[in-house]
C-alpha cells in the first residue's frame, strides 16, 4: 500500500507547490504594491468619461447573435488544429469527416449571412 501511495507524491506535490504558488502572488502585492488613493484614482472610469446611463441597459439583440457566431466559428478552428495533426493517421474517412463538418458551419455561415444577422445597419 505504502508504494502504491508513493506514485501519488509528484502529483501531491505539485498541487502544494501550486497552491503556495498561487497564494503568494495574490498576498505579495497588498505588502509590496503602493496604496495612494486620490479621488481621481476612485473616479468611475468608463471609456474616458463618467457613466451617463443605467449600467443594466438592454443590448440589442444582434450584439448576442455576432458574438454566438463568433463562438461557433472559433470553436471550429479549436477543432481543425487536432484534426490536421493527426490527419496523416486519420486516413480517408477522418479527411471527410472534417469536411462533413465544414460542410455544414458553411451552410449555418451562408444561412447567417443571407438572414442579415452579420449587419449592423
Amino acid at each position: 500500500m505504502d508504494a502504491f501511495l508513493l506514485e501519488y507524491l509528484p502529483i501531491v506535490l505539485f498541487i502544494a507547490i501550486a497552491a503556495v504558488f498561487g497564494v503568494l502572488l495574490v498576498a505579495v502585492p497588498f505588502f509590496v504594491a503602493p496604496s495612494d488613493p486620490d479621488t481621481e484614482k476612485l473616479s468611475a472610469y468608463e471609456c474616458g468619461f463618467n457613466a451617463f446611463d443605467d449600467a443594466r441597459g438592454k443590448f440589442d439583440v444582434r450584439f448576442y447573435l455576432v458574438s454566438i457566431l463568433f463562438i461557433i466559428f472559433d470553436l471550429e478552428v479549436a477543432f481543425l488544429f487536432p484534426w490536421a495533426i493527426t490527419l496523416g493517421d486519420l486516413g480517408l474517412a477522418g479527411f471527410w469527416s472534417m469536411m462533413l463538418f465544414l460542410g455544414v458551419l458553411t451552410i449555418g455561415f451562408i444561412y447567417e449571412w443571407r438572414k442579415g444577422a452579420l449587419e449592423w445597419e
